[in-house]
């Protein structure tokens, strides 16, 4: 059975991790009619999940990521993850505004990871 790189591991555990905590922080939104205290309850059972991938890859990715660049890493993945569920899931269209602030953000990425002499 073949093992995932130590590089990659983190970045699909926590791609997997923002899958989960994007369903837990804004899938209940189209169950508005659901009373408040069952989202909740329903979404820090999602959130017990994204948990058990975010600290282990955390912990993993440490090895050979500095924190800055796990949190930097964490961050774009919830950009990609968010965008697509605001599209496909919430229906809701991202605008040139949006590509633009995404643009800014993968240029702070880029300056985080950029090894300066």
């Amino acid at each position: 059975m073949p093992t995932v790189s130590p590089t990659l591991l983190p970045i699909l555990m926590l791609f997997a991790s923002n899958v989960f905590m994007t369903f837990a922080w804004y899938g209940h939104l189209k169950f508005k009619e659901s009373a408040l205290p069952t989202v909740v309850l329903v979404s820090w059972g999602i959130a017990f999940v994204e948990y058990w991938l975010a600290v282990p890859a955390n912990r993993w990715g440490s090895a050979v990521y500095s924190a800055a660049q796990l949190k930097t890493i964490q961050e774009v993945i919830t950009l990609v993850v968010f965008a697509a569920f605001s599209v496909l899931y919430l229906k809701e269209p991202l605008g040139w505004n949006h590509a633009l602030g995404f643009l800014f953000i993968a240029i702070g990425a880029f300056l985080i990871f950029h090894k300066w002499a």
